[in-house]
């Protein structure tokens, strides 16, 4: 969770493991996609700054957040990537929506990550208005997608 006190961008370079020999799937919403692209070039410059090459990356977008379950294990079917992220963004509306989406996609992505083989790593932003994302996308308190990137740079590894 990003606070004042952590920068979603901040970690220490000194561990992370080489990701050259690795390959990465990334699922990314479109919807909000000011917030999603802002994430998904965090993770991809990520990926690339410890070693991964640009054709192990590869990104299919889905819809909106709901769908980034179905197209994760999709991905997980392929069996030729050594972690996956999702990336996307749910701001509260006045409607209790909010709740079902981020409910839903956090235990699709649970239960992906309790039955396969290939680590999914959670990059969902749940923030109550526009400028919390913005914030967490590149913003004052770093980009999410450099912490999925890290995270799944690590996670392949385990």
């Amino acid at each position: 969770m990003a606070t004042a006190q952590h920068n979603l961008s901040a970690y220490d370079t000194e561990k992370i493991p080489d990701a050259s020999n690795m390959c990465f799937g990334i699922v990314v919403a479109e919807w909000n996609s000011e917030i999603t692209g802002a994430l998904l070039n965090g993770a991809v410059s990520t990926l690339e700054k410890h070693g991964a090459l640009p054709e192990n990356i590869h990104v299919k977008t889905v819809p909106g957040s709901f769908e980034l379950v179905y197209g994760a294990h999709q991905m997980t079917l392929n069996g030729s990537y050594d972690a996956i992220i999702i990336l996307g963004s749910v701001i509260r509306g006045e409607t209790p929506h909010f709740d079902y989406i981020c409910q839903g996609v956090t235990y699709g992505i649970a239960r992906l990550n309790a039955k396969s083989e290939i680590p999914v790593i959670y990059g969902l932003l749940t923030t109550n208005d526009m400028q919390q994302a913005k914030d967490r996308s590149g913003g004052k308190y770093g980009n999410k997608g450099d912490e999925c990137a890290i995270d799944a740079i690590k996670m392949a590894k385990f």
